[in-house]
């Protein structure tokens, strides 16, 4: 078995307007093994809060192939509220495009053994933040694919 902590963020300019998302993949030691920004389009904040989440764990399965994210604990850190309070059951979901979205993280969470979401302060997540802004500022040009 193996656990993998993802660090996810994800911001929009206008919200909605031009949005882009960070994702940080770690080992269960906290050593980064992969750090992931790209531009999403035009969205919310809260859209692009979940597209992050969505790509982590997407980029697991292409990383390390379907058979060990079936054996994987994985453990979502964000400093969204709202993200971590829907999908841990705590809030409703009342916005279609966050339910949509929420549907296909929640298929997506099937391909792995057990997956936590975690609400973590905003100085604990730097790095996914970093990737998401530098993103944005760097005319949408992605530091790391």
């Amino acid at each position: 078995m193996k656990k993998f902590i993802i660090y996810t963020d994800g911001a929009s300019k206008g919200n909605p307007g031009p949005a882009s998302i960070g994702v940080v993949i770690c080992d269960e030691k906290g050593n980064v093994l992969k750090e992931c920004s790209k531009e999403i389009g035009t969205t919310t904040n809260n859209e692009a809060e979940y597209q992050a989440v969505i790509f982590g764990l997407k980029k697991i399965k292409a990383l390390f192939g379907k058979k060990v994210a079936k054996l994987s604990e994985i453990e979502i850190r964000s400093d969204s509220e709202l993200l971590v309070s829907q999908l841990n059951k705590k809030y409703k979901i009342l916005d279609s495009k966050i339910q949509k979205l929420f549907i296909q993280l929640w298929n997506l969470i099937l391909d792995f053994k057990d997956v936590k979401f975690i609400l973590i302060p905003r100085q604990e997540n730097k790095l996914a933040d970093k990737l998401t802004r530098a993103y944005q500022q760097t005319n949408h040009q992605s530091p790391l694919l």
